[in-house]
């Protein structure tokens, strides 16, 4: 069972934030986290976002994904608003940065993410987030809004004991570069793109 190993503050650009490293071992070096908000409000429902890490989007600004963008308007959003966002060691969809590498090679002869993954014989999406849910609940966080576009974090909450309240968009704009990773996100995983309707949270 994972437990909070370590916690500070952390001032960073997007304001403080209190950071805690969940794992099951005290020596894991790639802990899942959560961050939170100074100004979080944990009377009310908490705004929390379940982010996969991404170490090209977000450290050196691959244009190929808008994770990093998403990560950084997700904290301004917290910042202002309050919340959490529990950041999860699950790069590349969960395949690793060396799958992640060799999909991103078979994307250059033409293959979209969900091709490429499969013809490495790897899921087109293996993360989990389970964790995330007993992160909320090691929080004693039971009511929740969900900074998603993503119908499968959803499924999870609605499965679980927490409470959901509302989904809080987090589209970020379409490039040249990313215009068919989020096609395949739209069309495939059936993300909440280009749409603002919550009908599904019923």
């Amino acid at each position: 069972m994972i437990k909070i190993q370590a916690e500070a503050n952390v001032p960073t650009e997007y304001g403080s934030f209190r950071m805690m490293a969940f794992s099951e071992n005290e020596n894991d070096w790639m802990p899942h986290m959560a961050i939170i908000a100074e100004n979080t409000d944990f009377t009310r429902p908490v705004n929390v976002r379940f982010h996969s890490e991404c170490i090209t989007g977000e450290v050196f600004h691959s244009k190929k994904c808008e994770c990093g963008q998403q990560l950084d308007a997700a904290m301004k959003y917290l910042h202002e608003n309050g919340g959490i966002i529990i950041y999860l060691r699950q790069e590349g969809r969960n395949i690793g940065i060396i799958n992640k590498l060799k999909a991103y090679a078979l994307q250059e002869k033409g293959m979209d993410t969900v091709e490429a993954n499969l013809h490495l014989g790897l899921p087109a999406d293996d993360r989990n987030f389970d964790v995330a849910i007993e992160i909320l609940k090691l929080l004693n966080i039971s009511e929740i809004n969900l900074i998603t576009n993503n119908p499968e974090k959803i499924r999870f909450v609605k499965n679980s004991d927490i409470i959901l309240h509302q989904r809080i968009p987090l589209q970020m704009e379409t490039t040249k570069e990313n215009e068919g990773y989020l096609k395949v996100k739209k069309d495939y995983f059936g993300h909440f793109l280009d749409t603002q309707h919550d009908d599904y949270l019923k």
